[in-house]
């Protein structure tokens, strides 16, 4: 019974997780229809963007997934779009086309030059463009770079990995401990006891350090600064997030790029930096 309490609680969390912040450049009416329909906004958060301006601002202001270039007419506004790619190497580019002979030419400039991540072609099925996609997203490989960190964590019951896996799942966004609780069907006050059992990390810690690891991925893009990302996953100031980084894993935001999630986590761990005086 326990158990399959634990799986409903964890299908429920998960269901709890944002859905994908896709932007999409230069989409002709046809393409447009295509996206809204393969990525629905039950499923998915495509914005329109239509220059390379707006694409930067969009990156820069707000949490991206994934970005799609629609290459079936493409422009020098189209290239400089495509070189963005290569400035924020933690988010997949994809180009789409109806994939005609005489798109060879742009589609292989766009995966190799640019090091799009896949091609999208136009007349595949719903189900298949989103396969192709989704998984790939920045969320997607966050997530599940960071799944078997609970380990080490020392997160070891069904709840304590349901939880760490919804946090993981916001990809570094900010969920409130409220959130969760409704999730997993616990008051705040008592997922908050039973999470920090046995020495395990406070909630309001392991939440904080996803953030910041999602600020060491998104340091490693030659595209963001440290405001940037401050202001890309919803902390108050670039100066937030510094202290954060500081108080969890004992360096400041600036040094976050060279150090990979392992070590990282195990600073956390390791400096005793996992729980504060009393749950929160």
């Amino acid at each position: 019974m326990a158990e399959a309490e634990s799986g409903q609680a964890l299908g429920q969390a998960l269901g709890q997780a944002p859905v994908p912040a896709i932007l999409a450049f230069g989409v002709r009416e046809r393409a447009r229809e295509l996206l809204r329909r393969s990525l629905p906004r039950r499923r998915c958060d495509l914005t329109l963007v239509r220059s390379q301006v707006e694409l930067l601002a969009a990156l820069r202001h707000g949490f991206t997934d994934a970005v799609v270039v629609d290459f079936a007419q493409p422009t020098d506004e189209h290239w400089a779009v495509a070189a963005v790619a290569r400035e924020f190497p933690s988010i997949p580019f994809y180009a789409l086309a109806p994939c005609r002979p005489n798109d060879a030419p742009h589609l292989a400039r766009a995966c190799g030059e640019f090091e799009f991540a896949d091609l999208l072609v136009e007349g595949m099925e719903d189900v298949v463009l989103r396969e192709l996609l989704l998984p790939l997203t920045f969320t997607s490989r966050f997530s599940g770079a960071l799944r078997d960190a609970d380990q080490v964590l020392g997160l070891e019951s069904d709840l304590q990995r349901s939880v760490w896996r919804l946090v993981i799942g916001h990809g570094g966004r900010t969920v409130l401990t409220e959130t969760i609780a409704e999730a997993v069907g616990l008051t705040r006050e008592h997922l908050s006891r039973r999470f920090s059992v046995n020495r395990a990390p406070n909630l309001k810690r392991v939440i904080d350090l996803a953030r910041i690891l999602a600020a060491a991925e998104l340091a490693k893009n030659p595209g963001y600064d440290i405001p940037d990302i401050s202001k890309v996953l919803g902390f108050a100031s670039a100066s937030h997030l510094s202290s954060s980084s500081q108080r969890l894993v004992g360096v400041k935001s600036s040094s976050l790029a060279r150090l990979r999630p392992g070590d990282l986590v195990d600073r956390f761990v390791k400096q005793g930096r996992s729980r504060s005086r009393a749950a929160t």
